[in-house]
This record gives structure tokens, sequence and C-alpha cells, in this order.
């Protein structure tokens, strides 16, 4: 009895000692934690490796020599089977196994017949036949001198260094010792070089772990950024295929426009061809019937001419016979009678005087002097006409004639008179006064300067309609133009500005053209076409503005002003203009930051608006709602956001830029 005594203190030694050495020697991470806290922290529960987590150190531990628990005469048969109900229970988890019929009743917990649990470790219950019948395990003898009993274990194990230095945790003995071989207990050195051992095994296996880790980490990553650019490649290839489906559909649409812009043009300039053949032709057929009305009266004048002058000869004949006859007679009556040379004949021959001047012949007075009045004026016409030039009906055609002085005419039905392409330098007062009546004057491409043309020159002209002075070298606009012009045009000259009267008393002006002179927003008096109030088209193209000029008259529907140096459009300039329908502004200076963002905005008219061959990158924004055509050909345009123009209901819009 007093060895098992030692034994057992022996034992209690050594399960006080090992732990100390394990903490001692077990390693340290770099905060300064032991691995043991580690698991603790990670782990749920009783202690466990985890994925990624240290695993703990393998111990292999051998049952020492056989202890025994009891007496001698119970030893290899089972310890006791006993039941009891009132144990103390500890707190540990066990199985309830439900049984067949009946039940057992145990701290107040109700077991099925054949049900089986663990109130505490190491004792196993049973209900059977309403009993509850305990098993207490009965712990084999230990052979050694210093066992221990592991944690969650019943029966203390011997420990014993194996070939491989690991320990495994067993409450068997996988090899069977015999109690008469002597043991050689463990040293505590051995003890903690084997633990030592362990550690840097567990460190080495910790540190393989931790590079797999980061390969596999690094891998992920590699993969990663691999299918990041594999993203991004396709994300490109897309937004350069989608850029090329936009620049060809702008292409598309450009051409579209340019070639229905060319067949309008093609069919306006076949609409006019074919109302000047039409009005030429009219005017032929006027001219084919009044040439042969003339004709015809002609014919039935000289037929009645013709009629007359033969009654006359058959009168004078008769007359003439009758004479003879006369004569005869009497110098039969009287045959003594001597017959004296004839001059008695030559006095009666006076009457025969008529032959050589016939009588007038009868015609109504009011029509012979008509007659006689237009063939003096067409004889007087076509006399006072220099060389070169044409008449037809009411037109006089006087160009390349090389003329250098305005010609004199007295043709007061004349309508339309054009002398372009001459050297004509001035315009005296009365260069009108024989064509009172004209309508249509074309004085381009002369010599034509603002002192030359006298100021009375113009206004004999009551009914001029249309006055053309392009290609000359006037530095002001005529004076005294006549109120009822209706087009006026004063291109490729060298005016230098427009005051407040240039365009004075041309209330009925409706076209006015005044491109390609020197004309800015400096000499431009705001109040230069206030007087205007009929006016619809204007041309101010090839000039040097800067800005739109101010004060546009109300009535204004279409605005060009290409070729200029226009940098900027206020928000007021166009106020005034509330039925404006097409402006012109390509070839400027313009960009989407220099537009008022109530520019146009509010006009509820306009449709077409051109700013080709500009400074814009962007499509600018505030577009009037009731825009058709948008041109932005020539600019440096990137992209064509929708936004800019979801307010606007834009049809068109051609921007083929370069992307």
């Amino acid at each position: 009895m007093r060895w098992w005594l030692v034994v057992a203190g022996l034992w209690l030694l050594v399960v006080l000692t090992v732990p100390d050495a394990q903490a001692k020697t077990r390693p340290r991470n770099h905060d300064g934690e032991t691995r043991r806290g580690k698991r603790r922290k990670d782990g749920r529960g009783h202690p466990q490796t985890r994925v990624g987590r240290s695993r703990p150190l393998k111990i292999r531990l051998v049952p020492g020599p056989i202890i025994p628990l009891e007496p001698a005469e119970y030893r290899g048969k089972s310890l006791f089977l006993k039941p009891y109900k009132n144990i103390h229970e500890q707190h540990a988890s066990y199985n309830v196994i439900p049984g067949k019929q009946g039940q057992c009743v145990y701290e107040g917990l109700t077991m099925f017949d054949q049900a089986v649990w663990s109130p505490m470790p190491c004792v196993t219950c049973l209900c059977t036949g309403g009993r509850v019948v305990c098993d207490e395990l009965a712990c084999p003898v230990t052979n050694c001198l210093f066992p221990f009993t592991p944690a969650g274990e019943c029966c203390p194990v011997c420990t014993e260094p194996d070939s491989n230095f690991s320990l495994d945790l067993s409450g068997d003995s996988p090899v069977p010792h015999d109690p008469t071989d002597p043991v050689t207990p463990l040293i505590q050195e051995e003890i903690r070089q084997i633990i030592w051992r362990e550690a840097q095994e567990h460190h080495e296996e910790e540190e393989e772990r931790v590079r797999k880790k980061e390969e596999a980490r690094r891998k992920r990553r590699r993969q990663r950024k691999e299918q990041e650019e594999r993203q991004r490649k396709l994300v490109e290839e897309r937004r350069r295929e989608e850029e090329e489906v936009l620049r060809l559909q702008i292409e598309r649409e450009e051409e579209e426009w340019r070639r229905q812009i060319e067949e309008e043009e093609k069919r306006r300039q076949e609409e006019r061809r074919r109302q000047g053949e039409e009005d030429r032709r009219q005017k032929e057929a006027s001219e084919r019937e009044v040439r042969e009305m003339e004709r015809k009266l002609k014919e039935d004048r000289r037929r009645q001419e013709e009629m007359l002058r033969e009654e006359l000869l058959d009168l004078i004949e008769k007359e003439k016979k009758h004479q003879e006859e006369e004569e005869e007679e009497e110098v039969w009556l009287r045959g003594d009678v001597f017959q004296m040379p004839p001059k008695e004949p030559q006095e009666q021959e006076e009457p025969e005087e008529p032959d050589l001047l016939p009588a007038p012949i009868p015609r109504p007075p009011v029509e012979t002097e008509e007659e006689e009045e237009t063939e003096e004026m067409e004889a007087g016409g076509r006399r006072g006409l220099p060389p070169g030039c044409d008449i037809s009906d009411v037109i006089v055609t006087c160009e390349n004639a090389k003329l250098t002085h305005f010609p004199p005419l007295a043709i007061p039905e004349l309508k339309s008179l054009s002398l372009e392409g001459n050297n004509i330098s001035s315009i005296p007062a009365e260069a009108f006064n024989g064509i009172p009546n004209l309508e249509w004057i074309n004085l381009k491409k002369n010599k034509l300067n603002s002192a030359g043309i006298d100021t009375k020159a113009f206004k004999v002209l009551k009914n001029l309609r249309r006055l053309y002075l392009d290609g000359n070298l006037l530095e002001t606009v005529p004076s005294d133009l006549p109120p009822t012009l209706q087009e006026l045009k004063i291109n490729e000259n060298r005016l230098r500005g427009i005051d407040e009267n240039s365009l004075q008393d041309l209330s009925s002006l409706m076209i006015l053209e005044l491109e390609g002179n020197l004309l800015s927003e400096g000499n431009m008096d705001p109040l230069a076409f206030a007087p205007l109030t009929q006016l619809s088209y204007l041309r101010l193209g090839r000039n040097h503005f800067r800005t739109v000029p101010q004060g546009l008259p109300k009535s204004l529907l279409e605005l060009y002003l290409e070729n200029n140096l226009i940098e900027e459009i206020s928000e007021t300039v166009f106020n005034q203009t509330s039925n404006l329908n097409i402006v012109s502004l390509r070839h400027n200076k313009l960009d989407e930051s220099r537009i008022a963002p109530l520019a146009w905005i509010n006009h509820r008219n306009l449709e077409s608006i051109d700013l080709s061959h500009n400074d814009f990158y962007l499509v600018p924004s505030y577009l009037p709602k009731s825009l058709i055509h948008l041109v932005l050909v020539g600019n440096n345009i990137e992209r064509v956001p929708g936004v800019s123009l979801m307010k606007a209901s834009v049809t068109r819009t051609t921007a083929a830029t370069p992307l």
C-alpha cells in the first residue's frame, strides 16, 4: 500500500512539472503571444485544429505499469455496476439514446427505456426496466514512474519517446508491456529536447504553410490582375467598336445630309431654271404675238394701200380716156380751125400730177397716230443704243460692252437694265431721266465709287424694286434710294460703315446683302437696321465682326454671318428676333463656353443652326426646342452626349469630327 502512495506522489509531480516545461519551451509569435493562446482565440469548445491555424504537437503516450485502483480480487473485471440517482451532476455533455417501452426519471429528466447517457466524465448510465444503472470506467494499472492523466481522459498514462520524437495522445497502449521489464524514466532535459524538436518541426511546418499561403495569395492576385487585364481589354475593344460604329454612323449621316443639301440645291436650281425658261418662253411667245400682230397690221395696211392705189390708177386712166374722147370729138366738129401746137395738153396734163404723189390713204385717225408714235420710238430707241447692247421687249442688256460712261437712254417703257461687266465709274443725276419706269438695275462688276454717284441719280425711279451693285468700289451706301426698293446687294465692295441714316426710308426692303466688305461692330450703328421693318433676309459674311451686330430687325427670318471673327454670342443679341428661323455662323471662332445660356433657348421658330468650322470641343448646350438641323462639321468634338440634345428635338445632327 505504501508503494502505491509513492507512485501516486511521483505521478502528481510529473503532472505539475511537464506543463511548466512545455510553457517555457513553447515558441512565441511576433506579437509575444503563445500559440496556445492563439488556438484558444481561434477555437471553439475543446481545442481543435482549424483550417489555416497551427496544429497541436503530436505526442504519443504509452501506458506504464498498471497501478491497481481497487483490491486485487477485482482486477481484470468490471469494477462496479451500481444504480444511483442522487449523484452530484457536473457540467458535462452526454448522449441520450431512446430505448423501448418504459422510462426513467433522473435529475428531473425523463429517459426512455434502454437510453444511455453520461452525467459526468468516466461515468455511463443506462435506463433499464424503469431503473437507472450507472457504470464507472475502470482504469488499467500503469507500470511507469511518472504517469499522468491527459486532459479530457479518465485514466492515467505513461510517456515514452518514439523514433520520430512525436507524442500521440491515447488512452490505450498500442504496445503491450511486460510489468517485469525495467522502465527507464525520461529526464527533464530529454523531455525538453523532445518538445523543442517538436516545436522546431511545428515552426517549420508553420513557415511552410505560411509560404504556401503567400504563394496562393500571390497566385490569386496574379489571376485577379490577369482577369482585370482581360476585362479591361474587352471593355477597350468594345469601346473602340462602339466608337467605330458611331464614327461610321456620323459619316453616313453627314453624307446623307450633304446629299440632301445637294439634291435640295439642285432642285432649287432646276426650279429656277424651269422658271427662267418658262418666263423666257412666255416672253418669247408674247414677243412673237406682238410681232405677228404688227406683221398682220402691216400686211393689212399694205393691202389697203395697194387696193387704193389700184383704184386711184383706174380713176386716172378713166379720166384720161374721157378727156381724149372729148378732144377728138371737138376736132371733128371744128375741122376748119387750125390746130395749134399742143400747149393746152400740157395745161391739161396738170391733173396727172397725182400719179407722182398719190392721194393719202384713208385710215382711222387714232390708229394711225399710235402706230406712227410706236414706229418713231422703236426707231429712236434702236438708234440710241451703244454698240454691244441688245434690246428685247422691255429689257436692255449691255453686259461686257466695254462702256466707260452711263449710256443715255430714252425708252420710257423700259423695265430692266443690265450693265454688268463694264468700266462705268459714275452715275450722273440725269442718267435715268429717259428710263423712269425701271424696276431692275444690274450694275455688277463696274468701277463705281461713292463720289461718282450723284445724290439725285435714283430719285426719278419711282418703281425700282431690285438694285445690284456687287463688285464695285463703294465705301458708303448710296443715298436717297427709292422707298419702293425690295432687294439691295452691295457685296464685294469697300463699305467702311453703316450709320443711322444709310438705310433711311427703305421700309419695303426685304433682302439685304453686304458680304465681303470692311464692316465690324465698331462701324455699324445699332440703329442702322431700325427703318427696315420688313427685312427678312440679311447676309453679313466675310466681314470683320467679332460679335453678332446689335439692333437686328424683328422681322428677320434668315441671318448669315459666315467667315467672320465672331468669338461670343451674348444673351441679348437675339432678344428682338423672335421670328428667326435660320442662323449660319460657320467659319468663326466660337466655342461652347462663349455662348450665353439664354442666347437662343427661348426661340420657338429657330429650326436650323450652322456652327461648322469653329472651335467646339463639346456639343453646345441650351439649344432651342424647335431646332431641327444642327451642323457641327469641322470642329474638335470628341463625343456627342445625349444630355446635350435631350431638351432639343433635333432630328439631324452632323458632327463628322475626329473621335
